[in-house]
């Protein structure tokens, strides 16, 4: 919907500003121009290329006291009767009229065409009028753009509940379908490893057809095979529908980087990630409490839990319908050359998405080559092994809070689920740094110059994890481990889940954000990389969440986890140190 009235706005838009810039066009074919001296030859009243150009430094002889260029006026008809009389003005002032106008329109780049980019020596390259453009999604009023990015964390709160609300009724599932707790548990681990390989085809899509169409077909496919889990026979479709449920459902754990790019400025984005971050990771960490109650209390069976995410989806999916505006700079563009060139009538309008040849197909071949090409890369490299172990400690409290909690305390099934706000208000306690993080950039920012050009040193992204997140996730591990016994107070794990929570999501927006401003125009296959890691280890890791919390026990599983997370505590650090001498050294990374 909201694509549709922006694909309306936009025309008239360009129509405002043909009408707006029709006089400069005047102007410029008027002024270049001059009055023909001498009777006409063969070779003057030859036609005009098929390019309809002027060729640099020759000049066109037509009638200056009756120039004919208007966007709205006809030609009169004293002029029809005559143009036979000169034929040169009636064929080259129409040409050169519409070639006026491409170099008149403000934000139109008139160039020459390359071998690859199709017949024709120039086209007219659409752009954005100038850099306060209103129709370029950065000059988007706040309120718009704050709406956007906190409907695409909504997006990533639901399909990050589904991956881990089924864990709030292992035991019912399991025994519906007669089979043991880390078989079932495997509707987590595969709807995860879904996540892992729809992250590889996400981003090609989106950058063909554009955000929206790809949040809104992924979510209803997504939405079908979480129907198809709730209504599973056996455990073998059960399993099978989640993992194609968890392959749609990757979409904007993949677009949502992008979509907040297209948006924010540099600066803005210190604070606009922090609002998806946020919301998106509110998805793993509330889900078993959405589904606490589910299948041992008063809501029905176990399959409610598929049913009520599938409600919250469809709810997401009419805010997105309804709602949320497309962002993506070169699909709007060329938005804008499709009206161009219907109001024109010249074809050489042409937004760079039409006459690239990326296409499709190429975008994919890329998608999954480049990834694993840069995984040599030590940035990478670092920030995917600290994400996957932040996961597979995230991902094995689903499991494991049973033994933490329920067995230890004594606590119901559905108290031991809602226990899982306490990391949610870890999560949330970030948003106190975001002040603190906010003037950092901006004494970056100054520091720069970047009005002048100049760009702010990537590094400046890993204040968050600096500012004690890595030290939170090892402390709160061991505090959770020791403290985990019946004799003292429930509160003491709890409230180290919370500092795990804080620490979760500092790492989190440190290691993307530095990604992103550090790889730039392969951002988006470093983060393609880091995705599948980290969910298809993390899936892997869930299945054996059962069998390790039981056999080791909680203190001595979560002081390894502890213990593995310590040997990370100074990634942030060495790379706030060292990390431009490594981008200087990279293949990929901006130095």
């Amino acid at each position: 919907m909201q694509s549709y009235l922006q694909y309306k706005r936009l025309g008239r838009a360009v129509k405002e500003q043909l009408e707006r810039d029709k006089e400069k066009a005047l102007a410029r074919t008027i002024s270049a121009t001059i009055e023909i001296p001498r009777p006409l030859s063969a070779a003057h009243i030859a036609p005009p290329s098929d390019s309809d150009e002027e060729e640099e430094g020759v000049t066109q002889y037509t009638n200056i006291n009756r120039p004919r260029f208007s966007l709205t006026q006809t030609p009169t008809r004293d002029e029809k009767n005559n143009d036979h009389l000169n034929p040169l003005r009636s064929a080259w002032t129409r040409y050169s009229q519409r070639t006026a106008l491409g170099y008149a329109l403000d934000g139109i780049h008139p160039r020459e065409r390359t071998t690859q980019e199709g017949k024709g020596s120039k086209i007219f390259l659409v752009g954005w009028e100038s850099a306060e453009d209103p129709l370029d999604p950065h000059n988007y009023s706040k309120a718009t753009r704050m709406s956007t990015t906190f409907i695409v964390g909504l997006i990533a709160f639901v399909v990050g509940a589904a991956s881990s609300i089924d864990v709030a009724i292992l035991p019912q599932a399991s025994a519906d379908f007669g089979v043991s707790d880390v078989v079932e548990s495997m509707a987590t681990g595969l709807y995860l490893a879904g996540f892992a390989f729809g992250a590889v085809f996400a981003g090609p899509f989106s950058e063909t057809f554009g955000r929206n169409a790809i949040y809104i077909v992924t979510m209803v496919l997504y939405m079908i095979f979480i129907m198809a889990s709730g209504l599973a026979p056996n455990i073998g479709a059960q399993l099978t529908f989640r993992f194609i449920a968890g392959f749609f459902g990757s979409t904007p754990l993949t677009c949502a980087g992008g979509s907040i790019s297209d948006l924010w400025n540099q600066l803005e984005k210190t604070y606009a990630f922090a609002l998806y971050a946020i919301a998106g990771f509110g998805g793993p960490v509330l889900g078993p409490v959405i589904g606490s109650y589910v299948g041992n209390g008063n809501i029905g069976s176990w399959r409610w839990t598929e049913y009520l995410t599938l409600i919250m989806s469809g709810l997401v999916l009419g805010l997105v319908i309804l709602f949320q505006i497309e962002t993506y700079p070169p699909l709007l563009l060329k938005w804008k050359a499709e009206h161009l060139r219907r109001l024109t009538g010249d074809d050489r309008f042409c937004a760079e998405i039409e006459i690239t040849s990326m296409t499709l197909w190429v975008r994919l071949n890329m998608s999954m080559k480049r990834p694993f090409l840069m995984m040599g890369e030590p940035i990478i490299i670092l920030m995917a092994l600290y994400l996957t172990v932040l996961y597979i400690v995230l991902f094995t409290f689903l499991d494991g809070y049973t033994y933490i909690f329920q067995e230890t305390y004594g606590i119901s099934q559905g108290l031991t689920n809602i226990v899982f706000v306490g990391i949610f208000v870890g999560i949330a306690m970030s948003a106190f740094l975001v002040p603190f993080v906010l003037r950092k950039t901006k004494q970056e920012f100054a520091k720069n110059d970047l009005e002048r050009g100049n760009r702010i040193h990537p590094e400046i992204r890993l204040w968050y994890g600096m500012l004690g997140g890595s030290f939170a996730i090892p402390a709160s591990l061991l505090w959770m481990g020791w403290t985990d016994y019946a004799s003292v107070s429930i509160w003491s794990p709890i409230m180290a889940s919370v500092l795990f929570g804080y620490g979760l999501i500092c790492i989190f927006m440190s290691a993307y954000m530095y990604i992103i401003d550090a790889y730039e125009i392969y951002a988006a296959s470093a983060l393609t990389f880091t995705t599948f890691t980290r969910y298809l280890v993390a899936g892997g890791m869930t299945i054996v969440g059962i069998p390790f919390y039981k056999n080791v026990g909680t203190h001595w599983t979560l002081t390894i986890m502890a213990c593995i997370s310590a040997l990370l505590v100074p990634i942030p650090f060495v790379l706030f140190k060292w990390g431009h001498r490594i981008r200087e050294r990279s293949k990929y990374a901006v130095a």
